[in-house]
């Protein structure tokens, strides 16, 4: 499955629709209504993400599992919200409130869905290398479901918008800007609900193929412990110092290759002049970074993980500045397309892979706490929705004051230094604040294997603890 950002990031685009045809009712919401939503679905994020990790922490074990329940039953909610997210209701009053009710409800089967999924890793094994290879090849499927629902969206619906290239107005007298209206808001429309079938349909398939490939290991030889309260279970995980460092060192970097991935078709377009081009290398950058996952997990097993996150974050950084700094060039443009997908690549793969470290860590410093692993992986999933929602502010508001206009060809010159900004200075110095923070990050190779050897010998003492008082029930 694709990750949710990715569902976001097209339905804030559905909300800013601006018409381009006065006598056909879109969407037509102001950006300062789109802006409220958006804020106020982070905003019940910030509650939907930790309750659900507690809820899922708190859950029974069943004959599918104890996450699978949660995948299945949020599976059509999630494909029935999101489809209406993409439906612009007949009616003009009420249409904020409509957009704002499916757009929550969305968000809350996204995380119904995705704390569960993510912390099957967890479930599928105990052993450390067949979790780094399960995370390695969920990664390399996410990003690949990523590429795929950025070509059916831009496909479809790129086929029924146009916008002449730079060369064809490049002499015009009109000094503002040039709009073109070949395609009617109906059928932008119709484009836009068809592309989200095609995806709600994939959603579908894909929930099906985990259920039916994936299978949860029960912990046996578990002792028993006193379930903790939410607020206990928040404490507990919020100061564990290993923890807390990753999360705030991969928000930051997130927060960068966010900025970098969600202005980047714009600076393609508007900065650049490859109008043309910009969905082709959108899908290079994802495809570098489907390709380059099982390279960055040979060299996590080879080199340790913190190495991989220096090098491979950093790998982007003297692109990102080679891109603003030269002349419009496409074979450039394609060279750091890929480069920038390498990066990509490490930044999807390493705080998953680092993040069961972080549980295993946890589990030795408090063996009496057992069964919140889920709610480490919702917290988690929460900063990198909140990541997502502060980029795309920060890129609506900078762009915003920019001049940017909605549904326009050509843009103001503000508009392209903003995205030059936008996609190089601010993600680079993101990146050196992350890397600096994650250099603290205690759980180094050796650390971890004495985790993973000290958590054997528990489950071991445990299991042997439970094998005698069976043999002296039996025996009595």
């Amino acid at each position: 499955m694709a990750r949710g950002e990715g569902a976001e990031q097209y339905s804030a685009t559905l909300l800013s629709v601006k018409p381009l045809n006065t006598e056909i009712k879109p969407a037509k919401l102001d950006p300062f209504y789109a802006s409220i939503i958006l804020f106020v679905g982070r905003a019940w994020d910030a509650v939907t993400d930790p309750t659900v990790g507690f809820l899922v922490s708190r859950s029974r074990w069943t004959g599918i599992g104890r996450m699978m329940p949660w995948i299945l039953l949020s599976t059509p909610f999630a494909v029935l919200t999101y489809f209406l997210i993409w439906y612009v209701p007949p009616f003009e009053e009420g249409k904020v409130v409509w957009y704002l009710i499916f757009y929550c409800l969305f968000q809350s089967m996204q995380t119904c869905f995705h704390v569960p999924y993510s912390a099957l890793t967890m479930f599928i094994s105990t052993d450390q290398k067949e979790r780094d290879s399960a995370t390695a090849y969920r990664m390399m499927v996410e990003v690949l479901g990523t590429v795929l629902g950025t070509a059916i969206q831009g496909q479809i619906v790129g086929g029924v918008s146009n916008c002449p290239d730079e060369t064809e107005h490049v002499n015009s007298t009109n000094s503002s800007r040039v709009n073109v209206t070949r395609a009617s808001l109906d059928e932008t429309k119709k484009a836009y609900l068809v592309a989200s079938g095609v995806i709600c349909i994939i959603y579908v398939l894909c929930a099906v193929i985990l259920f039916l490939g994936v299978k949860e290991r029960k912990e046996s030889g578990r002792k028993k412990s006193e379930p903790l309260t939410f607020r206990q279970s928040l404490w507990v995980i919020m100061t564990h110092g290993p923890y807390v460092k990753l999360v705030i060192g991969f928000l930051f970097t997130s927060l960068a290759f966010m900025l970098l991935e969600g202005n980047f078709a714009l600076f393609i377009t508007y900065a650049l002049g490859h109008r043309k081009h910009f969905q082709n290398i959108l899908l290079v950058i994802m495809l570098s970074g489907t390709l380059t996952i099982p390279w960055w997990h040979w060299f996590l097993t080879r080199f340790g993980k913190k190495k991989a996150v220096y090098f491979g974050i950093s790998w982007a950084v003297p692109f990102m500045i080679l891109i603003v700094c030269i002349k419009s060039n496409l074979v450039i443009s394609y060279l750091v397309s890929v480069a920038a997908g390498v990066s990509v690549a490490a930044a999807f793969l390493l705080p998953w892979s680092m993040l069961p470290d972080v549980v295993d860590d946890f589990k030795v410093k408090n063996p009496d706490i057992h069964g919140h692993e889920a709610l480490f992986y919702s917290f988690y999933v929460f900063f990198i929705k909140f990541a997502s929602g502060v980029s795309l502010g920060v890129s609506t508001l900078s762009l915003k004051f920019a001049g940017y206009m909605t549904g326009d060809c050509v843009q103001p010159e503000a508009v392209s230094l903003t995205l030059k900004v936008l996609v190089s200075p601010v993600p680079v110095f993101l990146i050196a604040v992350g890397l600096l923070i994650l250099k603290t990050y205690p759980i180094d190779e050796e650390r971890r294997q004495g985790n993973r050897k000290l958590l054997q010998q528990m489950l071991d003492s445990e299991a042997d603890s439970e094998s005698e008082s069976s043999e002296l029930g039996s025996s009595m």
